[in-house]
């Protein structure tokens, strides 16, 4: 194995974070040979095992936060788009009008690699001034990490939900440069948007589902980030539906 294959394989399990959301594209391409994919599945199956102990609370969410956020900063984001041929990738890719382009792949099968994964992965594509939207997320655990480009990301933390608002407050305001990575869970950074000022931006996204088995509720939940102003920083966000989100932030 070459030098550069050593360097890319022998990181830590968040180089599956990373690779994961990117090995769908390799694979349907054939843009890496079959000699690797055995060391991929190693990784996509430490991965798998990441978010298995956290749903088996092995340890919380926020504390899976923290080991995602510093288990990133080890990739080599340079060396790994060079090995995926990220022109090639991106190509024919037609951005979204408003919003941002998800794009999802199905894995195949390869020798050990769990057939049924604990977490999904996309990659969101934007142009300039496009975002995705501000929301939240009921029982779920997501880690996003720029690929490329910048975006102007924020984040809240979720304080108190009545069935049309929601108190939240200001917790990241950043501007989120290549290789800067933040997370969320239920407890911690949980309502999230992201804008792009670069011509174009890519993020990863690993998401994990049904966190806690306990509860039925899931998925998104849009609010209007630029409502009322309160006390101390507060904001008391109006919840909204997909269309609004994005007709207003997309």
């Amino acid at each position: 194995m070459s030098n550069f294959s050593r360097r890319a394989f022998n990181k830590s399990t968040i180089g599956s974070l990373l690779t994961f959301s990117l090995l769908d594209s390799l694979f349907a391409s054939d843009a890496f040979s079959s000699e690797i994919k055995p060391i991929a599945a190693k990784w996509l199956a430490d991965l798998n095992t990441l978010g298995l102990d956290m749903k088996q609370r092995k340890f919380t969410q926020v504390e899976w936060q923290e080991q995602v956020e510093q288990l990133m900063t080890q990739v080599d984001l340079p060396d790994l788009l060079k090995f995926i041929d990220f022109e090639k990738l991106i190509q024919n890719l037609k951005y979204s009008d408003r919003g941002e382009r998800a794009m999802r792949r199905q894995l195949p099968q390869v020798e050990g690699l769990p057939t049924d994964l604990v977490f999904g992965h996309q990659i969101f594509a934007l142009k300039k001034d496009r975002s995705v939207a501000p929301h939240g997320h009921n029982n779920m655990a997501t880690a996003f990490l720029m690929l490329t480009g910048e975006c102007h990301g924020r984040h809240y933390d979720r304080l108190e939900d009545t069935s049309e608002y929601m108190i939240i407050k200001p917790t990241i305001d950043d501007q989120f440069k290549v290789g800067q990575c933040s997370t969320v869970s239920d407890h911690k950074d949980n309502i999230h948007w992201f804008k792009a000022t670069s011509d174009t931006a890519f993020i990863f996204n690993i998401h994990i589902l049904n966190v806690n088995p306990d509860v039925k509720e899931g998925g998104r939940v849009y609010v209007d980030v630029e409502g009322e102003k309160l006390a101390h920083g507060l904001i008391k966000a109006k919840r909204i539906d997909h269309k609004t989100a994005y007709d207003k932030f997309g």
